[in-house]
């Protein structure tokens, strides 16, 4: 008898450690380290618990060149409801986890990785709160950092040039720079449209919203989505890579809903009004941000578009967007000036 009870003490603990603790996340304090929650079984290793699913976005989000993991956490019983072209909505309970990182050498990316911060969204009650966990030197534990913080680091890139980032955890207000519609804390990514790919789980290899109606995330979606393309893929036209890299970068805010409503500059996939595009489109209270140019867009005259120049500058007052980055996005700036130049 006394080594059943045992037995059954042993596996209760293992459950338990391993178990999301669902009473946390609708808790009105966040605790202090990132382990508390169980959102892995292996925090370091970034090894989901039970219920804890990772995804990806088609494009992501430019942040200093940062590599990202995510994952989504719906409570048992409950699911998400679909809503096109908008985020889906999440019921109470529910957890989106993203970690940052960069690898030690991009060229080999067995060598290891630095993790910077895991930031989570929790569906709480009252609606969707954010929190930022900054890792431990010994990359054991991330700790919260309501403040925010400032990491440098560095790393090596493909051309195998060193490259050093001064990274910063976002503060608890700089989260709704960028997380927030209609004044209120919202998610960016998981719509069902970034999602509309196949990903390699463990078990197999399906498209992302097939696996989530499998696992009773979410219930039957519509089919015609408006599915943006990845940027980086070439195959794909300058026009589906532009728009779907401002998109996902800029098109959360500048949005009739997003924080940038009142500019009129509208950079959602869905948008087709040329000038809610920036094409010809004077600005709105631009200040010096706007380096003397007249128009957001000036169709064939990439020098002399505001939004181009405002992607290129680092300087604070100057640049979009206006924070989750220090560094100019390279690649994306020689894009889309090929776009503009083109038009």
């Amino acid at each position: 008898m006394k080594k059943t009870s045992l037995l059954l003490s042993i596996v209760f603990s293992i459950t338990s450690l391993y178990a999301v603790d669902n009473e946390l996340i609708l808790e009105k304090k966040f605790p202090k380290k990132l382990s508390d929650f169980h959102f892995f079984k292996d925090t370091h290793a970034q090894i989901p618990s039970k219920g804890v699913v990772p995804y990806e976005l088609i494009s992501s989000l430019f942040s200093d060149y940062s590599y990202k993991q995510r994952w989504v956490y719906i409570p048992e019983g409950k699911k998400a409801s679909f809503r096109k072209d908008k985020v889906f909505d999440f019921p109470v309970g529910s957890a989106l986890i993203k970690t940052f990182y960069y690898p030690i050498d991009e060229r080999n990316l067995s060598l290891g990785k630095k993790l910077m911060e895991t930031r989570l969204l929790l569906r709480k009650q009252n609606g969707w709160e954010a929190v930022s966990y900054a890792w431990n030197e010994n990359q054991d534990e991330a700790i919260i950092k309501k403040a925010g913080k400032t990491i440098l680091t560095d790393w090596i890139d493909f051309k195998g040039e060193n490259r050093s980032v001064r990274y910063r955890v976002p503060n608890k207000n700089q989260c709704k720079e960028c997380h927030s519609n209609n004044d209120a804390v919202m998610p960016i990514g998981p719509k069902a449209r970034n999602l509309n790919k196949i990903y390699d789980y463990q078990d197999e290899s399906i498209n992302q919203l097939t696996k989530w109606m499998k696992l009773d995330y979410i219930d039957n979606i519509q089919t015609d989505l408006n599915t943006p393309v990845d940027w980086e893929d070439a195959s794909h036209s300058l026009e589906e890579r532009v728009r779907s890299y401002l998109d996902i970068n800029c098109g959360h805010c500048h949005i009739s809903t997003g924080g940038a409503n009142s500019t009129g500059l509208y950079l959602d996939l869905t948008e087709s009004r040329s000038t809610h595009l920036g094409i010809n489109k004077k600005p709105v209270a631009t200040g010096r941000g706007s380096g003397g140019h007249e128009f957001s867009i000036s169709p064939g005259k990439a020098e002399e578009s505001i939004l181009l120049y405002r992607m290129i500058s680092t300087d604070p007052g100057v640049m979009m967007p206006e924070s989750g980055r220090s560094l100019t996005h390279t690649e994306a700036i020689e894009m889309i000036e090929d776009w503009i130049s083109s038009m």
